[in-house]
């Protein structure tokens, strides 16, 4: 481990411990909770979504006398796992393909409902105030550049799209001994928005959420495009519900809201 990630360790060792016991509650939770109410969709969704599936809520409920929108907001492969669990889950919105494909793979999915629904772009951040100037990925290399917050490649998307970019610049081993790992990517934002890295890998649409926080440096260019998979599973209990809502993302109202929050159309 190096001597930068062995002083962040006592920083956030207790913010990560807590956000796993909440992880872990609420998975608990879903389970504990029995089968919900009839006319409740729950939706568990990458926590890229928070704000603009937050926001599509009140919209939904309208159209749909009588129904609740459950979230369930993390990384991606943690909502995954989650499912896999048997977690009572309605709706599942992935921020990659790779995570859904799992999903696909261990049939957690309705046939016939995957569909992508909106597109991202991943970019390096810094604070807002006194920040870095950095032009390419490159710069990250710089002595100024002590801690880079990135999602955790073996459990987050985003953080395995900042290493595919980096391992193709030829950039991965110079820059991971100065990687903050997060546990998804708003705790990466987080992360910078607060001063306690120099950098962070995010999405644009994460960004925009902090933007009088952080400032975008550069988009950093990507294998493959970022685009979001969401899909019915068989495991809840309201399978006409979860019908109702990617229909309802799809629609000129539901685009409207995601395109608000930065999202692009697939």
């Amino acid at each position: 481990m190096s001597i930068a990630r062995r002083a962040a360790v006592p920083r956030f060792a207790l913010r990560f411990a807590l956000r796993f016991a909440l992880t872990c509650a609420l998975t608990c939770a879903l389970m504990a909770a029995g089968p919900a109410r009839a006319a409740d969709v729950t939706v568990s969704a990458a926590a890229s979504l928070t704000n603009a599936f937050k926001e599509l809520a009140p919209a939904f409920e309208a159209a749909h006398p009588g129904t609740r929108l459950l979230f369930n907001f993390a990384a991606s492969d943690a909502l995954l796992a989650q499912i896999v669990k048997g977690a009572p889950v309605d709706v599942f919105a992935s921020a990659d393909q790779e995570t859904m494909d799992r999903a696909q793979q261990q049939k957690l999915l309705v046939d016939g409902t995957r569909r992508n629904f909106v597109r991202n772009a991943l970019v390096v951040i810094t604070p807002a105030e006194q920040g870095v100037a950095l032009k390419s990925l490159s710069d990250l290399q710089q002595v100024a550049v002590k801690r880079v917050a990135i999602g955790k490649p073996e459990g987050v998307p985003a953080g395995r799209y900042a290493k595919g970019a980096l391992e193709k610049a030829g950039l991965w081993q110079a820059v991971e001994p100065k990687a903050v790992f997060a546990q998804n990517v708003r705790q990466a934002l987080d992360y910078v928005a607060r001063g306690e890295t120099e950098a962070g890998f995010v999405y644009a649409t994460d960004a925009l959420v902090m933007k009088d926080k952080v400032r975008v440096l550069f988009r950093v260019p990507t294998e493959t495009p970022i685009s979001y998979p969401i899909a019915v599973t068989p495991g809840g209990s309201n399978a006409a519900g979860g019908r109702q809502f990617l229909d309802f993302v799809a629609s000129a109202a539901g685009q409207a809201v995601l395109a608000k929050h930065g999202f692009e159309q697939p």
